[in-house]
C-alpha cells in the first residue's frame, strides 16, 4: 500500500495512505492530539486518580505506529518520575526509512537518540530504555491478544473504523476489558456511537470526553 508524508496542523508529520485517505495521527495535529487524548486524557489523569494507589504503571498500545505516543509517555514519565512498563502491538510495523522523516524529537526539544531506540529496540523482549521506562514491542494481530488482568491502561489507536471495522467490535473490546487490572481505563480518539456501545456491552463504564482539534469528543472507558 503506498504511504506518504503529511505535515499535520501543528508542524509534526504523520504518515498518510493515500489509497485509504487515512493517516497515523490527525491531520489537524499529530502531537496535539496524542497529547489531549493519550497523556492528558490518559496517563495524566490515572496518575493523578486518587484510586491509583500503584508505584508504577503497565501501559498497553493498540497499534505502536510512529512511536508518537510511546515517545511522550516516555518524556512524561521522565518528567514525573513515574514508572512505566509498556507494551507496544503492531502486527506491521513503521520501517526505519520513515522514520527518519518523523520530526517529534525537534519539535519536543527531546532526545532524537531515545526516539530511535524506541524504534531500533527488537521485537519480542523487554528493553530498559530508562530507570522509569522499560518498553515490550509485540508484532501480533490485536484479535490476538490474550493478556489477563496485566494492564492499568490501554491507548486505542488503531486506524478508524472507517477503513478497519474489524477493529471496533465487541469481540475486540472484550479482549480489552480481560487485559486491564480493576478499575484500569481505555482511552481512544473515536467517539462513535457504534464503538460506545461495544465498549458497555463487554462491561466498560464509558465516558466521552472533549476531543481535540478536528474532533468534537473523544471516549475514555474504564474497567469496575
Amino acid at each position: 500500500m503506498k504511504r506518504e508524508f503529511l505535515t499535520t496542523k501543528d508542524g509534526s508529520v504523520t504518515i498518510h495512505l493515500p489509497d485509504w485517505n487515512e493517516q497515523y495521527h490527525s491531520k489537524h495535529g499529530a502531537i496535539i492530539e496524542a497529547k489531549h487524548v493519550f497523556i492528558e486524557s490518559g496517563f495524566g489523569y490515572l496518575v493523578s486518580s486518587e484510586k491509583n494507589q500503584s508505584d508504577s504503571l503497565a501501559i498497553l498500545e493498540i497499534g505502536f505506529g510512529t512511536g508518537l505516543n510511546t515517545f511522550l509517555t516516555f518524556l512524561y514519565a521522565e518528567k514525573h518520575g513515574v514508572k512505566i512498563h509498556y507494551t507496544g502491538v503492531d502486527a506491521f510495523p513503521v520501517i526505519a526509512s520513515e522514520i527518519t522523516q518523523l520530526n517529534y524529537p525537534e519539535l519536543l526539544a527531546a532526545s532524537s537518540e531515545v526516539f530511535e531506540k524506541l524504534h531500533q529496540t527488537p521485537w519480542g523482549s523487554p528493553e530498559i530504555i530508562s530507570k522509569f521506562f522499560t518498553l515490550t514491542k509485540r508484532k501480533q494481530l490485536f484479535s490476538d491478544i490474550k493478556d489477563k488482568e496485566k494492564f492499568h491502561l490501554i491507548y486505542f489507536d488503531a486506524f478508524g473504523a472507517r477503513v478497519q471495522p474489524e477493529l471496533w467490535t465487541e469481540s475486540i473490546f472484550k479482549a480489552m476489558y480481560e487485559a486491564l487490572k480493576f478499575d484500569g481505563v481505555l482511552v481512544t480518539y473515536s467517539a462513535k456511537g457504534s464503538v460506545r456501545r461495544a465498549m458497555q456491552a463487554v462491561g466498560f463504564t464509558v465516558e466521552r470526553l472533549p476531543g481535540p482539534p478536528g474532533k468534537r469528543h473523544m471516549l475514555r472507558a474504564v474497567k469496575l
